[in-house]
């Protein structure tokens, strides 16, 4: 509460300085007015000394600007924001074009760095590094929950392999865990397998059914480990001229939450070409090839994939080939571009594994007939230096076209703005 009554000489002068306080300002401003333009040129000394500091010997905050102001034709206000004048709408037109062709250079540069940088090394060799998803063969893994009543069981579900071809054998894996992945009591009820029913045609052929079990046997990895396992050879078990994707559908129980699963593989029962397994090394233009034997009965378009390792085992290289082969005694060859050696530096020798193909179908589902895979390493290189190997980037007529067109970008870009730059700016009014 305030209090009331006479105030005191104290508090009295103690106002009477708080009202001066907002004074000051106007005073020191007036100050420097009658300095600057009692001062002179005579007295001011060289240009721009004065406003190096105020009157006080404090720095002023930037030095003065010439031109129209409220400190006067040669100075400012300190802490006062000089307005530049208004421009024009032909300034303000041509600094809309600049930017814009400013952006559209930035973006063409980037565009053609970007394209340089992807096609550096040829599109069959590339860095491990660019595939992470390709650089094993394709054995999925992956939990579902077993129902949707709410319950926090989940199913833990795996392949050995999604590509089979002729008396391949193929083995699931099902086991049961929690929300915190411990594992929980599971049962395989039952499971069948049957084409797909994408494919053409499905349901002509009876389903089949498969046995899982948790014994150590047929391919179950332990017993009483709580992981079933169902062992599928397709050309034993109903299909044995099927040529697409089987389905094999799992009912599987947990304590008293019950539901369903599936697996696919692809399934092709005579292989259009063979692997020999005989691999042909030569150093060839500053690249390493290796030539590797293919034994061709379909003649058609064959893609062929594999990885390369080096010497501790780290991923190094994708491999690839995509041409057309006749039938009979055909090689395939594997590059290892000298650019993506002398960059990635790997320790020699380096080690070829997992090479898997397939004939490219024009028409039809599937798309494809497989060749039996060559697991695990196949061929294992010489030494060579790094100065075997050439450090140029991949070339061909298309990436030369590619980089043409976008270079013209980056200079059609770079000339409108220069002439952007060019253009006088028109007299002020």
């Amino acid at each position: 509460m305030t209090p009331t009554g006479t105030v005191s000489a104290p508090a009295s002068r103690m106002r009477r300085a708080l009202w001066a306080i907002p004074l000051i300002p106007l005073v020191l401003g007036g100050v420097g007015w009658w300095m600057e333009a009692g001062a002179g040129p005579e007295s001011s000394g060289e240009d721009g000394a004065w406003e190096a500091s105020s009157p006080f010997g404090v720095p002023n905050p930037a030095p003065r600007k010439s031109g129209g102001g409220m400190g006067g034709p040669t100075g400012s206000v300190p802490g006062v924001a000089v307005q530049d004048p208004a421009r024009s709408p032909e300034e303000a037109e041509r600094d809309a074009r600049r930017q814009l062709w400013a952006q559209r250079l930035a973006r063409a540069k980037q565009t053609l760095e970007s394209y340089m940088k992807a096609t550096r090394y040829p599109p069959e060799s590339r860095p491990a590094s660019e595939h992470p998803d390709q650089m094993e063969m394709a054995e999925p893994e992956r939990t579902r929950p077993l129902n949707k009543d709410g319950s926090d069981i989940q199913l833990r579900l795996k392949q050995d392999r999604v590509f089979v071809v002729g008396d391949e054998v193929v083995h699931f894996f099902v086991g049961c865990e929690d929300a915190r992945r411990m594992p929980r009591p599971c049962q395989v009820v039952s499971a069948s397998a049957h084409e797909a029913e994408h494919m053409p045609g499905a349901g002509g052929m009876p389903a089949v059914p498969l046995h899982f079990s948790d014994d150590g046997a047929a391919g179950d990895a332990l017993s009483g480990d709580g992981t079933f396992t169902g062992r599928f050879q397709p050309s034993k078990q109903g299909f044995p001229i099927y040529s697409g994707t089987l389905r094999v559908d799992v009912q599987v129980r947990s304590g008293s939450a019950e539901g369903t699963a599936f697996f696919d593989i692809m399934y092709t029962p005579s292989p259009p070409a063979l692997f020999t397994g005989q691999v042909r090394e030569v150093l060839e233009q500053g690249s390493l090839q290796l030539y590797l034997g293919i034994q061709v009965q379909k003649a058609g378009r064959y893609v062929v994939a594999g990885r390369v390792d080096d010497e501790s085992g780290m991923p190094f290289a994708h491999v690839s080939f995509n041409e057309e082969l006749k039938r009979g005694e055909q090689e395939v060859k594997l590059t290892i571009a000298g650019n993506l050696v002398r960059d990635e530096v790997p320790t020699f020798p380096l080690k070829l594994r997992d090479v898997e193909g397939f004939l490219l179908k024009e028409r039809g589902d599937p798309d494809r007939e497989l060749m039996t895979s060559l697991r695990g390493y196949v061929h294992t290189t010489n030494d060579y230096p790094p100065t075997s190997f050439s450090a140029a980037e991949w070339q061909s007529p298309e990436r030369r076209r590619y980089l043409d067109e976008l270079n013209r970008d980056v200079i059609e870009a770079q000339t409108y703005l220069d002439g952007i730059d060019r253009e006088e700016a028109p007299p002020r009014p």
